[in-house]
């Protein structure tokens, strides 16, 4: 009792503003700074329940992501250093939402349900991820809390362990590389005024000569994740401010706590060409799935998609790599699941939040190819390939660190220019635009979130209006933090896609309770 007593009168000194109400989502919970004082008080103390329910070491990572740096968030990280499991995200709701008079029921509430043993010792790691020397980017968290809890057997948990297992992979893919000159070897990284870009410059160190980073919006002056960064980039089509590149030299942006990245160019004609998470995935599936052929290796590779892939990304791997593609709800938790249901799952959304999980049977098959000594030489040379490939890659979560230095490993290991690269297929053109609605839950969803069951006569209207336009399709979904549908729209040509988005912007508003000035035509 002792315990709850201390909690209750702690818990008073971080008071619940009245009448907030805030749901821990995909990215935790997000919110102005000023509301989250109490939050942060209570996901120490759900950290502190999850510990000790696990037996393992937990993260919680202060962040502000690819918002403006007013706007911070906190998340919890699970043994293995993926996301908490739906039934505690319930928790964290009901434990954020309740009253401070509630507050010690609600707890209590958990450890009954999950018969937690109180007196089990528990070990939550904590960082922050803004921009402040001597912090760690949200990865790197998920990163150190995986390898404390397999003992060190997935690397070692300090930035260092991971600043040197990271590099280490990526020179041993580039011993690989075809005719690779120092001009080849350039990248200008936007860093989004994040700590991204403290590790960065941190890292380079360790990257020597093969790699030469020229690092834009390091934090030195700029506000984080302003007119730059990766959530820029993707929305506003254009290359982040303070940028400077040449046409045709390789660029890319990550968001404010280094989860998320994002490739582009300008060509000859200063037109700028995005590579989002779809390019992405494309690239490194086609990769492994060659090195698969090379090596001999029968394992089930896939990518994980959400609605907002380019369908031409989706036709290209069934159609030509004859690569599977699985469909889920937005939001990483869902992609990652599906991810885990093959031996090699490729998982990005389209604003380049994504990694790839190996399973443990893929990992063993693998090295024992590499061990075998009666494994012939193209095929032992795949398979150190793919083991190398495993070591750059941040299986715990998305990473911009690490799926920069796999993306340019394999650029440089098949002699690829980012235009060959962004050759590989076009994306259809889109529009993604939103409607502002009394309540968002009057929109409801199926077929990963690909139809709308209600308001009723939504789905006949976008069907309707997506018969009119070459190539096209059409979906909405409501936000999950704020009263507005997202309505998503490509077809064969920009106008059309523009014009699609606009009229299906329409429906929504008139079907689904839209409030303000109805959509206008953007043409």
């Amino acid at each position: 009792m002792a315990h709850f007593q201390i909690v209750s009168k702690r818990s008073c000194l971080h008071p619940k503003p009245e009448g907030l109400l805030l749901q821990y989502g995909t990215a935790g919970f997000r919110t102005n700074a000023k509301h989250l004082d109490h939050i942060m008080f209570r996901m120490g103390l759900l950290a502190t329940l999850r510990s000790k329910k696990t037996k393992a070491t937990i993260g919680v990572m202060v962040t502000a992501s690819h918002n403006p740096e007013e706007d911070n968030g906190v998340k919890l990280i699970d043994p293995l250093g993926e996301m908490v499991t739906p039934t505690w995200e319930g928790f964290a709701t009901k434990l954020a939402n309740a009253e401070q008079a509630d507050l010690v029921t609600a707890l209590k509430d958990v450890i009954e349900k999950e018969a937690i043993n109180i007196s089990q010792e528990a070990n939550v790691f904590t960082f922050y991820a803004f921009y402040y020397y001597g912090l760690v980017t949200t990865p790197m968290l998920h990163y150190m809390v995986r390898c404390q809890n397999t003992q060190g057997e997935y690397g070692e948990a300090t930035v260092e362990g991971y600043y040197k297992k990271l590099s280490d992979a990526f020179f041993q893919l580039t011993k690989n590389a075809i005719n690779c000159t120092d001009d080849q070897k350039h990248l200008s990284v936007d860093g989004a005024n994040g700590i991204g870009a403290v590790k960065l410059r941190e890292m380079e160190g360790y990257l020597k000569n093969e790699l030469h980073i020229t690092l834009f919006n390091d934090g030195s002056k700029g506000k984080l994740n302003y007119q730059c960064g990766a959530d820029f980039v993707k929305v506003q089509q254009k290359a982040p401010t303070g940028l400077k590149m040449n046409p045709g030299e390789r660029g890319c942006s990550f968001d404010g706590d280094a989860d998320r990245i994002v490739y582009y160019y300008t060509d000859a004609e200063e037109k700028f060409h995005l590579l989002d998470g779809d390019k992405i995935s494309t690239l490194i599936s086609t990769f492994l799935k060659e090195l698969l052929t090379q090596a001999g290796l029968v394992l089930k590779i896939a990518v994980v998609q959400t609605a907002y892939a380019n369908r031409s990304s989706t036709q290209y791997l069934e159609d030509i790599m004859k690569v599977p593609v699985r469909c889920t709800k937005t939001g990483v938790k869902h992609l990652r699941h599906a991810a885990q249901e093959f031996d090699i799952g490729v998982f990005f959304e389209a604003n380049g939040h994504g990694t790839v999980l190996f399973s443990t049977a893929a990992e063993e098959k693998i090295q024992q190819l590499v061990e075998n000594p009666s494994t012939d030489e193209e095929a032992k040379r795949a398979a150190v390939i793919l083991q190398n490939t495993v070591n750059v890659i941040n299986q715990a979560v998305g990473d911009a660190v690490s799926d920069m230095l796999l993306i340019e490993a394999i650029l440089a290991i098949k002699g690829m220019t980012i235009q060959q690269w962004d050759a590989i297929y076009t994306d259809l053109p889109n529009r993604q635009l939103k409607v502002k609605v009394l309540d968002r839950r009057a929109i409801d969803t199926t077929d990963a979130e690909r139809r709308a069951v209600s308001p009723a006569g939504l789905q006949e209207a976008i069907d309707s209006l997506v018969k009119k336009h070459r190539r096209a399709r059409s979906f909405v979904r409501p936000s999950g933090t704020e009263d507005v549908v997202r309505v998503y729209a490509e077809a064969e040509t920009q106008e059309s896609a523009d014009t699609l988005a606009y009229e299906v912007s329409l429906a929504v508003y008139r079907l689904a309770g839209g409030v303000g000035d109805e959509p206008k035509p953007l043409h």
